[in-house]
């Protein structure tokens, strides 16, 4: 029976005083933290300032979500063409004008600095053809004219458009024409400089009324300024119409080129992260017999790429952005499941994300000492929401320990060793004398997925401990123990199926019994020494019972792992969570099936992701629709999605690097291999990851045989 308290089911939720967030307004969120939730230290607000070159990103109003009593409707974004290069960001629809509707737009720091851009040749706009995206950062739109009266039905002038993330559009012309053919260009152009938080509202503001400056048109308002410079410079300008005039002429076969620049005035050029030099992410490569592994980890490194964010007052530490275009910011746990995926990358990233949380940690006397703050997530129809700020003080120490296995320098660990330290000390104080970690709010329900969360958190945290001397390690494995003891019985529903996980428990012994993906984190058990991983809260009976159930049609939707059962109440097949396909959890999902040893449920989830990647041209969206896969189908897109997002562009690194399964061990400087047997994408190679910063390279066989083709010097092969 559901779960819901009284309220989560209203319009408010309002944690206790030992959460790590204040209120936040509930709405349906489709990817936890979109209603705005900045943490000041002292709290956390709402805010309807985005900052997107900062660590707490842009702020999308819970009116945009639907709220109960509250107008406004979030603009659909699956059909758009989203570039990024955070703080830059450019949203476009496939013909290439900017008009102005919904998200279009090219923004920087949450701030939409041109709303419209809208070109004409001769005349006439000219025929939208094909629009691609070049890279993360990068979309190419090309359109025809036909200029001459005796062309017949073949247009004679190409229209290409490429438009940049960071404020950039280099508009040619190309003939066809056998003779000199002169032709006006116009482009309007078109700003409100609103928010990306009150746009989403459906509360722009009106234009702006612009002014001719240097090269091109100025904008302001009393929150900033914002100018477009054309090179070469226009032949008029005219403010009263926001229109840029050329006459352009081209030869024979000639072109003819013109290059805006979109920026903040005064503001100067800012480089975006992902355009640095040194990148956090090793060179990598996937080449398999199925096509599109290659394309999937390019395009998903290239995703992780565009999202960097730096901590502003230490910008040698970087981190991911949730996801565009509504999470430009820092989600922390969000951040540190994405670095955790993409520990076969490098080590960067996870010590980037650790050090800038670390700084938010709450300090001082108080039950709160040791959390990391985040806002409350929707966690569906059956259960209130539920706290990111646990999630991310429990995922610290796991990233630190894993990192840790990974290469991560052992003065890197020290240092961050006493932030991980508080953490663990939060578990145990939150826990007390108890068996379970509880809820956000008091008499709140007891999570099945947090207690797996806790479990692992203490295991690898007592790893952790013991291998720098410090105490308190043997009283987190004790504690882990009992509640592992405790946790089979007292989460456990049994029925004529063979049983099931427990979602959750209430404080009076009543089980929340429907099927979810959130079940996939008991497969989850994090990676210790040796290659081996931490038990888990299941006995093997269960294990394998669990895993059936995660392979059964109700849950494997063909392209993935739905969010909840189909054949559960109020399943929705577009329910964020409550039905859709979540990308993360998928990838946790296989990576768990796999370790555990149940490859044919795995190797099922793992392609269904694959095929859905392909089409989506190879960039995850962080959700999509929970329908069945049929023949010659192809999943429904969710009109609320990110994409890209940290946590699914990270999946696609953690869904190819599972197929090798590769348990490093740096300290130990070994490495142990667990490849699918099944090799379900045929023969794959692996190349250019990172163990201890050293390059690796390993390629499984069509019958499932793992051969190391290069390591670092030192680097043995576990058992």
């Amino acid at each position: 029976m559901p779960m819901t308290s009284p309220s989560s089911a209203s319009d408010e939720v309002r944690p206790s005083a030992t959460d790590g967030a204040q209120s936040v307004r509930r709405a349906g969120d489709p990817t936890a933290s979109r209603a705005g939730i900045r943490d000041t230290g002292a709290g956390i607000r709402g805010t309807g300032a985005p900052s997107l070159s900062g660590g707490r990103g842009p702020t999308v109003p819970q009116a945009a979500l639907g709220a109960p009593g509250r107008t406004g409707v979030l603009p659909p974004a699956h059909t758009a063409l989203i570039c990024v290069a955070l703080p830059g960001l450019a949203v476009s629809t496939d013909e290439g004008q900017l008009n102005g509707r919904g998200l279009e737009g090219i923004y920087r720091a949450g701030r939409r600095l041109l709303s419209r851009c809208r070109l004409s040749v001769a005349g006439r706009e000219p025929l939208p053809v094909q629009a691609r995206m070049v890279a993360a950062d990068v979309v190419r739109f090309v359109g025809t004219l036909r200029v001459a009266p005796d062309a017949g039905p073949d247009p004679d002038v190409v229209v290409e458009r490429t438009r940049h993330a960071e404020g950039t559009e280099r508009i040619t012309l190309r003939s066809s024409s056998p003779r000199t053919v002169r032709l006006p260009v116009e482009i309007a152009l078109g700003t409100d400089l609103a928010e990306l938080g009150s746009i989403a509202s459906g509360r722009p503001g009106p234009e702006l009324a612009p002014s001719v400056h240097a090269a091109g048109l100025r904008w302001s308002s009393a929150t900033g300024h914002a100018a477009v410079t054309a090179d070469p410079p226009p032949a008029d300008a005219l403010a009263s119409a926001g229109l840029l005039r050329w006459e352009a002429e081209l030869p024979p076969g000639g072109t003819w080129s013109v290059e805006l620049r979109v920026r903040l005035d005064g503001a100067g050029p800012t480089r975006a992260v992902g355009r640095g030099a040194a990148s956090p992410f090793a060179p990598a490569r996937a080449v398999s017999d199925r096509l599109g592994a290659e394309a999937l980890l390019r395009t998903s490194v290239e995703d992780l790429q565009a999202l960097l964010l730096r901590d502003p007052r230490h910008p040698t530490d970087i981190h991911l952005a949730a996801g565009a275009p509504w999470r430009c910011g820092l989600a922390p746990a969000d951040a540190l499941v994405a670095a955790r995926m993409t520990l076969p990358l490098g080590t960067r990233l996870a010590v980037g994300t650790l050090r800038t949380l670390a700084r938010t940690q709450l300090t001082g006397p108080g039950p709160r000492a040791g959390l990391i703050p985040g806002p409350l997530r929707d966690a569906g129809p059956h259960l209130p929401p539920g706290c990111t700020a646990t999630e991310a003080t429990l995922l610290f120490p796991v990233l630190l320990a894993e990192a840790r296995r990974w290469g991560l320098p052992e003065q890197e660990v020290e240092e961050l060793l006493p932030a991980a330290e508080r953490c663990l000390e939060w578990l145990r104080t939150t826990v007390g004398d108890g068996t379970y970690l509880s809820d956000a709010q008091p008499t709140g329900p007891l999570r099945c997925e947090t207690q797996a969360h806790a479990h692992r958190a203490a295991l690898l945290g007592a790893d952790l401990l013991d291998a720098y001397g410090r105490t308190g390690g043997l009283g987190l494995r004790q504690w882990a123990h009992a509640m592992r003891t405790a946790f089979r019985d007292d989460f456990w529903a049994d029925d004529l199926g063979g049983g099931r996980p427990a979602a959750a428990r209430a404080p009076d012994g009543r089980l929340a019994t429907h099927l979810g993906s959130s079940a996939a984190h008991l497969l989850d058990t994090g990676l210790l020494g040796s290659g081996e991983s931490a038990p888990g809260l299941l006995d093997k009976v269960r294990t394998e019972q669990l895993a059936r159930l995660l392979g059964s049609p109700a849950m494997d939707s063909g392209w993935g792992l739905r969010s909840l059962g189909a054949k559960e109440a109020a399943y929705n097949p577009f329910g964020h969570r409550a039905g859709a396909v979540r990308v993360q959890e998928t990838a946790v999902a296989v990576a768990g099936l796999a370790a555990a040893g149940y490859e044919k449920e795995a190797a099922s989830l793992l392609c269904g992701a694959f095929a859905a990647a392909q089409s989506f041209g190879h960039r995850l969206p962080d959700m999509y629709a929970g329908e069945q896969r049929t023949e010659g189908s192809t999943p429904l897109p969710h009109p609320a999605a990110s994409r890209p997002a940290a946590v699914s562009a990270a999946a696609g690194v953690l869904l190819l690097s599972t197929l090798a399964g590769i348990r490093p061990d740096a300290p130990a400087r070994t490495v142990t291999l667990r490849p699918f047997r099944a090799a379900p994408l045929g023969e794959i190679a692996l190349t250019g990851l990172r163990i201890s910063g050293a390059p690796f390279s390993v390629r499984v066989s069509r019958l499932g045989l793992a051969m190391v083709e290069e390591a670092g010097d030192g680097l043995q092969l576990g058992l």
